[in-house]
């Protein structure tokens, strides 16, 4: 029997992933957690051997989050979840230590086979961000240009492009507004962005913000 914990913060989703697995035989639901914070005590406390993490919980960014669980945890099998655009966001989840990465649009049937792979031991990656980690092997000057910034800068990138204030960033980050703002000068830098306004058009037109 494979065990999993679900780590989401909208009750909903939660319910819908336990109704999806409930109908198989060999998956059982053995926690569930709202925030990044419950997601890593739990991960400390309790044994199970997937945790479906989404990537957008309110306390903290879901990569760090799995930085730290499997920094506390390394053999747990973490699946990323998210609404995001798979490409960028999977590969950064991916070398971050996420045995795979699953969009909340998949059907039902593709969850269940990502938990089995997962589960045994292998990755999970869809067609499209297996080409997408293909293309990582190309040269530096294939790839897209926010690829060189940081997680926390491509995390600010997102936010900034999402309409966040950088107080809003901040809380959102657990930084302060000082620090948010050294990283949107850097992002203006490595991108050759002059402002807000070309940093959001930038975001959309790589498709980087929903």
């Amino acid at each position: 029997m494979i065990s999993v914990m679900i780590a989401d913060d909208h009750a909903i989703v939660r319910q819908g992933l336990k109704q999806i697995l409930s109908e198989t035989d060999d998956i059982n639901v053995a926690g569930e957690a709202e925030t990044g914070f419950q997601a890593i005590t739990i991960a400390r406390q309790q044994d199970f051997d997937v945790m479906l993490l989404d990537i957008s919980l309110p306390d903290r960014n879901g990569i760090e989050i799995l930085k730290q669980i499997k920094k506390d945890r390394p053999q747990l099998a973490v699946l990323m979840l998210s609404m995001h655009n798979e490409h960028e966001f999977a590969v950064r989840a991916l070398k971050a230590g996420a045995a795979g990465y699953l969009n909340k649009q998949s059907a039902p049937a593709q969850l269940v086979v990502a938990i089995r792979q997962v589960a045994s031991g292998d990755k999970y990656v869809s067609p499209a961000v297996a080409q997408e980690l293909a293309n990582t092997i190309n040269s530096d000057s294939d790839q897209p240009l926010y690829s060189i910034l940081s997680d926390r800068e491509f995390q600010t990138l997102c936010l900034i492009a999402e309409g966040k204030t950088l107080a809003d960033i901040s809380t959102e980050m657990f930084l302060s507004p000082k620090t948010v703002s050294v990283y949107r000068a850097r992002i203006l830098e490595k991108l050759k962005l002059t402002n807000n306004s070309e940093l959001i058009r930038y975001a959309i037109k790589n498709n980087l913000v929903d």
